[in-house]
Order: C-alpha cells, then structure tokens, then sequence
C-alpha cells in the first residue's frame, strides 16, 4: 500500500471521485460553465503548463486516438512526452502518463494530501482537479512537450487555459448536445473555442458546415489555419491482423512513404492523416512560424506509430481481445464513430454476429440506431454507473429498429451469456459506450 499520512491510493481516488463532481457519473451537475475554478486552480499551482510546450487536441471523435499517436511519435523521436487524455477504462492513472508510463500511486497520493485543502475550498470538478494534476505532473517529470485531450467541448473546457504549440480539432459531430449545441455549427463553434492568437489550428475533417466557422474563428485570432487533407493523402491501404499499412504522400511531394500503424479500425485513416500533418506543423512549418520546432524523423514517425499502443498504452480502439471467436470491443459511442465504425463490423465474415450493446442515459439513440447492423444478436446491458440506460427500456428502444436480442443486466454477464452462444466462426463485438468496453477490459 502507498501511503502518505496514512492515506493510501484507494482512499485518494475515492476522494476524487466521490467529493468532487464527476461528468462520467452524474452527468450535467458536473459542467461547469466558465472557466473560473481552472483559473483559480491554475493561480494556485502558478501555471505549470507554461514550463513546457504543449499540443492541444478537441473533436467529437478521434482526439484521444490522435492524442496517443502524436505522443507515441515524438517520444520516437527522443522527445519526453506527457499525455492527458479521458476517460480511463481501468485505473484513474491512465489519464497522465509520461513516456506511455502512467502516474504513480504515490505521486496521485501526494498530490491529494499535498492539496486537499484547496481542493475542498475551490470545490473544483473531478476534470478540474485531474486537469491540474497533470498540468503539475508534467512540470514535476520535466516533460518538453505535453499531448493535452479536451474533455468536452474546447471554450469552457478546464484545459483550455493553455497556451499551446499547436491546436487540433480533429472532427466535428452530434454528440453532447445539452452543453454543445444541436446544430453541428453551434458544436464547432464551442470546439473552435481551444483557437488561440496566432498559434496554428488543424482540423483533421472538412465539413460544409463547420468550415466557416473555423475560418471565421481563426481569422479573428489571426491564427493559420491549416486542413489536414490540404497537407497530406493517403494514396493505398491495405491490412493484416496485425496492423494497418498505408502509403502517404505530402503536399507539394515533400515526402512520399509507407507507414504501417497498429490501430487496427478503418476510422483511423482519418486520424493517421491528422497526425501526419500535425507533425509536419510542429516541425519545419512551424519553425518558420513560430522559430522553433518538434522535429521528427521518418524513421523515428514510423517506429512511433507502428507502436501507439505498446509505447502509450491505448485500450479500446478497434481491440481484438480474442481470436476464437473473433471478439473486439471500440469506444465509438455516438452516431458519428458509429458511422466509421459499423462498416468495418458488417464486412467481417462470420456465422453469426453478435453484439453486446449499452449507452449511457442521455445518449442520442436516434441518430446511432440507423447504422446497427439489423441482422445481429443483441446483449442489450448496462454499465455499473448511475448515468447507464437501463438495459430493459434500452432494447425497447432498439426493438423500434428491428434491433433483436435478450437482456442481461451487467456487462460481465452479458459477455460470459455472448461467449456461451458463439460458435467459433461467429463474431462478438463489445460497444456502444465507453464504460461497457472498460467493464469488459477490467
């Protein structure tokens, strides 16, 4: 057992998440509408973000696959990379971590008892604190470059007090619309908010929509703004069970190679062109802008991403768990992941497919159900948090879209009755919700 004072890991992270607002549990309570207490919480700590360069990452999809394989190549290429991402599926520490190594027990130990006071008077939320604590974790590990992943949303994020290299908004969709907005353009426009004066922004998808609302963002902070498809192309892909193999070309034929990549879902050929041109950004463009760089070498980009998950830990994209039957569980949780990733699942042979299926209660079924595969068996279950649909009124509400299948109350249970089923040659995919793949990674 860590401990300091005699308070141990356990009784740490239950403080965290029991005495400070958590969005993963209770939902709404937990949104805060300003940034006030992550500034007051940054006065504090006197602004350890500002002792280290950092990339910033928003998107309703992709930003934490993005996030892991920018900080898989520039720790490649020798650089001390921090990396702040959310949720975590198994243990809190996944969320910091430097050079793919999460924080320590004792260093999150330290860090409540150190501040717990402050913690108690502010009344930051759980976001809040992590935040901070990875900003003060980063200085401490003398990082030169931290991977920073938005929560939700970018204007009123509490990470959204830095002052960043780069900014990446990776792609924009229909997701957390009682805080963001229930047009795609009210949603880019609070993601657009992490555009910062004269500092670069890359949007890693073009939509009709959300386009002139970039433009007109970054042309009001004079920021260049950069489309990652302007930059980079992927001319062939191909894959095998390991990893996936593209071929890449530059704007302006600076550079043309193959890179293989271990995530293995088709959706992550928009990320790796993201990357891609992030990269290029942080290197000799952005020595011409800024006169300084992140300089990463071919060889070292290739080791990097061939590696994200070995060298940063990443769980839960497209991961095959077991091979008999095919098993693989993914994150995507709202109509827009669905879209890129319910193709991908359609197209694997198999006898049978079946699905163990749980979102959280107020998750846009509506918009997600359409791109089910209709011809699947369903798990319809839930997670063990107060914000999980109940797995009962979640299959009615799938029957209405000839989604069929049985309930079973927890997601162990849902994965041991799926596994009693399948025959070998049959499929079972795990998704719907961040927190059903994490109950089946724990």
């Amino acid at each position: 057992m860590n401990s300091k004072m005699g308070y141990s890991y356990l009784d740490a992270t239950a403080f965290l998440f029991g005495s400070l607002p958590m969005y993963q549990k209770v939902g709404s309570i937990a949104y805060k509408p300003d940034l006030n207490t992550a500034r007051a919480l940054d006065e504090y700590f006197k602004s350890p973000h500002r002792r280290y360069l950092t990339v910033h990452v928003a998107g309703t999809n992709g930003k934490g696959s993005v996030s892991h394989m920018l900080a898989s190549a520039l720790q490649s290429a020798g650089y001390r990379v921090g990396l702040f991402t959310s949720p975590h599926l198994k243990d809190f520490r996944e969320r910091v971590k430097v050079d793919g190594e999460s924080v320590s027990e004792d260093e999150v130990v330290t860090f409540v008892v150190k501040h717990k006071e402050k913690i108690e008077e502010l009344k930051p939320s759980f976001f809040e604190m992590t935040s901070a604590l990875a900003f003060e974790h980063f200085a401490h590990r003398h990082v030169d470059v931290a991977v920073i992943e938005t929560g939700m949303g970018g204007r009123l994020d509490s990470t959204n007090i830095i002052n960043p290299m780069l900014s990446i908004i990776t792609n924009i969709g229909m997701d957390h619309t009682l805080h963001l907005g229930n047009t795609l353009e009210a949603i880019a426009g609070e993601k657009a908010g992490i555009i910062k004066p004269d500092t670069p922004i890359l949007i890693g998808e073009r939509h009709p929509q959300t386009t002139p609302v970039f433009e007109r963002t970054a042309h009001e902070q004079r920021a260049p703004l950069f489309y990652a498809d302007h930059l980079v192309r992927i001319l062939d892909a191909s894959q095998d069970n390991e990893c996936q193999y593209f071929s890449v070309i530059s704007d302006g034929n600076l550079f043309s190679f193959d890179v293989s990549l271990d995530l293995k879902g088709h959706y992550q050929q928009m990320n790796i062109v993201t990357v891609l041109a992030a990269l290029g950004i942080l290197g000799e463009k952005y020595k011409k802008l800024k006169n300084k760089a992140l300089l990463v070498s071919e060889e070292a980009l290739k080791h990097g991403l061939s590696h994200v998950v070995s060298q940063t830990g990443l769980r839960g994209r497209w991961e095959i768990i077991s091979k008999n039957p095919l098993t693989i569980c993914d994150t995507g949780h709202n109509a827009h992941g669905f879209r890129e990733t319910m193709p991908q699942l359609r197209s694997l042979p198999c006898r049978r497919l079946h699905f163990i299926f749980g979102v959280v209660e107020d998750k846009d079924l509506d918009s997600m159900l359409p791109f089910m595969p209709p011809d699947a068996y369903y798990y319809f279950t839930q997670a063990d948090l107060p914000r999980a649909m109940d797995a009962r009124r979640l299959a009615e509400r799938c029957s209405a879209y000839g989604l069929q299948g049985q309930v079973v109350q927890t997601v162990p249970n849902a994965l041991k009755v799926a596994r009693g089923n399948a025959y070998p040659n049959d499929v079972i995919f795990i998704g719907g919700s961040t927190f059903v793949v994490a109950e089946t990674l724990s």
